[in-house]
């Protein structure tokens, strides 16, 4: 059978007016992965983070492992507007699929059961409790090695149905004993530790930070089709899939990882300046204590987890502001250090060629930039030319904070974008081309995201993150923007920004929402936040001849 035909159109008329049906009739089954499987765990095993507050948090607010986390998007991902908007619509999309979603964003879910509901109507105060402190702490690496991983993970993972041979697709494996591990082999604490070499590695974060739409597979020729209905997916392997986030590979094949880069203190914390891991750059080194009792380490991770998404926590504390289980000076300083991440992401380089002007944009990071979720996320460059009376000749990339629009026809633009083939098309009936329905999606349209160092075409393409619409030669990572330089130009400015949502995307799922309150609700946040107004990351000025 054509496979294009077993996915087909379900009441979309119906899906319009009440929102009665999704466009694919998906059961849970099409989302059955390995590992630790919902609801399989005794009640309470995995406990809330308050229980780790009394010993890990409030002696050393800055550095405590607690109290870094707690203003962290880990902490908050389950409470997180945006995720639940985008979820509504793609429930619309795809049935169940919230089920899958849930995996990463609200993983406490899984260990209660409540991701059985794909709707999250069922969630509670533990599930919003995010990515928590036990949760990643009772984490086992599912790939044994011998000599390396602890032999109590070994019938861990023989009691499993089925282990997983990947690392993505939040195919997360919990000690089901709750037994708390972590890097150190000394802990002082009033529970049992297992030290845990996994916890060190990008790999386990390479557990929810790789992730593929596992209804939708790698074809022979290179393109992507939906799978059978009401089967699980033909490969785990996030590499298999349609990709929908993809920064464990990126940086697992870049130099970072291979080699390690030495970035000078630009990342990172006390100690080596070589940039490695995920944690390297996210999880800054200090000297500190883990535990109110001690010992002092020389490398205690800030549990910060800074990213990008600065106003994804400028959202969460105003949706939850009244609600005493966030703490709102926790998500300030957890905002702070997302600018300061987003602030060191790329630097810029300007000089002339001609009678043009060429910018050029560094990616500082170990991965693409952006990064991540995709859908509405851009850096773009906006620069402006004076003459020698400082007066302003012409602008490109001019961004109106009033409107929330972006004059992206006369700029540089590094997006990812994804959209339906024809195939896709037919089967959904939505329009083909660019789209908004990322749990529909199955082609990249665009993708001229810069590259980290090590950056290899065909190694990229394999892991499924492509070039697409640029030309990067392999070992590059960065981009020459180039612009024209009218008459009587004597100074240029360019300015690089980072933006979390677009306001195309904010009020495509608003309108696009039928289920919910959602999307009314994300929109209306946005607007009260200023309609998330672009970061600068970083700026330049040229003196021109």
């Amino acid at each position: 059978m054509n496979k294009s035909t077993l996915w087909r159109p379900i009441a979309i008329a119906l899906l319009g007016s009440l929102g009665l049906a999704a466009l694919i009739d998906t059961t849970l089954r099409d989302f059955a992965l390995s590992g630790t499987q919902a609801g399989s765990l005794p009640p309470g095993r995995i406990q809330h983070s308050d229980a780790c507050e009394g010993c890990h948090g409030w002696y050393d607010i800055p550095n405590a492992p607690y109290n870094t986390w707690q203003g962290s998007l880990m902490a908050n991902a389950g409470r997180d507007p945006l995720f639940w908007a985008q979820m509504a619509t793609a429930n619309q999309d795809v049935e169940g699929v919230g089920y899958y979603c849930l995996r990463c964003h609200v993983p406490m879910s899984f260990t209660t059961g409540h991701a059985l509901q794909p709707d999250g109507s069922t969630i509670d105060d533990l599930d919003r409790d995010g990515v928590t402190c036990h949760l990643c702490h009772t984490m086992v690496d599912p790939i044994y090695r011998p000599g390396v991983s602890p032999q109590e993970d070994l019938p861990i993972l023989a009691a499993l149905e089925s282990v997983p041979a990947h690392y993505g697709n939040a195919m997360f494996v919990l000690d089901p004993s709750g037994m708390r591990r972590g890097p150190y082999d000394n802990a002082s604490t009033q529970h049992r530790t297992l030290q845990s070499p996994f916890h060190r590695e990008g790999e386990m974060c390479g557990t929810c930070h790789d992730v593929g739409n596992v209804a939708i597979s790698l074809q022979d020729d290179g393109s992507y089709a939906y799978n059978a209905l009401n089967a699980p997916p033909p490969s785990e392997d996030a590499w298999e899939q349609f990709p929908l986030e993809r920064t464990y590979t990126e940086w697992k094949l870049s130099e970072f990882e291979s080699e390690g880069v030495d970035m000078g203190g630009l990342f990172g914390g006390v100690g080596d300046p070589v940039m490695s891991t995920c944690q390297d750059c996210h999880m800054p080194k200090t000297v500190g204590d883990g535990c109110w009792i001690g010992p002092t380490r020389r490398d205690l991770a800030r549990h910060e987890f800074a990213g990008a998404s600065a106003w994804v926590l400028e959202i969460i504390a105003l949706y939850y502001v009244n609600d005493p289980l966030v703490d709102q000076i926790a998500l300030e300083t957890g905002r702070r250090k997302a600018i300061e991440m987003v602030e060191r992401a790329a630097t810029l380089d300007l000089r002339t060629a001609g009678d043009q002007l060429a910018v050029r944009v560094t990616n500082q990071a170990g991965h693409k930039i952006p990064t991540g979720h995709i859908e509405g996320r851009r850096i773009f460059l906006n620069v402006k030319v004076y003459d020698a009376e400082d007066r302003l000749l012409v602008e490109y990339g001019h961004y109106d904070y009033d409107s929330a629009h972006l004059d992206e026809d006369s700029t540089v633009v590094y997006e990812m974008k994804v959209g339906l083939s024809a195939a896709a098309a037919e089967a959904t009936g939505l329009p083909e081309g660019v789209t908004t329905h990322m749990a529909l999606a199955d082609t990249i349209e665009k993708d001229n995201r810069i590259p980290p160092r090590g950056f290899d075409n065909a190694r990229f393409a394999r892991g499924g993150a492509p070039v697409i619409g640029a030309n990067y030669a392999d070992g590059q990572y960065w981009d020459d923007a180039i612009f024209d330089l009218p008459d009587g130009a004597a100074r240029a400015e360019a300015t690089l920004h980072y933006q979390t949502v677009t306001r195309h995307y904010i009020e495509a799922l608003r309108d696009g929402n039928v289920t919910d309150h959602w999307g009314d609700t994300l929109h209306r946040l946005w607007l009260q936040t200023n309609k998330c107004p672009p970061i600068e990351i970083t700026s330049g000025e040229l003196l021109l001849p």
